[in-house]
């Protein structure tokens, strides 16, 4: 496959179960109990949080290992909270707890990288979607 296509096909192997398959990985997921699954892997919808999160780590971890800066308690935590009357995550917080010593020269560059993270982009400017059926266009 010509790189930066992305080619994923879905399968449904039981029960609640969504299984995506790309460049030879398998990603699982599954509802939790009280959505009918057996909670054996994230829901659908975590799996945007967590590729926010990660997406931002990988970033700042590059960041630290080009500059051979000490990773250790460098860590990411995302947090939103589910508005009901929205019936969405309205806001999302991303920290990031840099190493002890972490040299104060870098701070600001370490933040503006963190927000380079390409998952955030596609959110700020989001990709138009089409959805086909057996590849035509949708009904009318």
């Amino acid at each position: 496959m010509a790189a930066g296509i992305k080619d994923i096909t879905v399968n449904f192997p039981g029960g609640k179960q969504v299984d995506a398959h790309y460049d030879g990985r398998t990603v699982q997921t599954d509802q939790s109990v009280k959505n009918g699954g057996e909670n054996s892997a994230p829901e659908p919808f975590d799996l945007f949080f967590v590729s926010m999160a990660t997406c931002v780590g990988i970033y700042v971890l590059e960041f630290c290992t080009a500059r051979d800066l000490d990773t250790e308690g460098l860590d990411v935590r995302l947090y939103s909270e589910f508005d009901p009357d929205e019936k969405r995550y309205p806001n999302i917080s991303i920290d990031i707890t840099l190493p002890q010593g972490f040299p104060e020269k870098y701070r600001k560059a370490i933040w503006r990288t963190a927000n380079l993270c390409t998952v955030k982009k596609h959110i700020l400017t989001p990709p138009e979607f089409a959805i086909t059926l057996n590849g035509t266009a949708a009904p009318e």
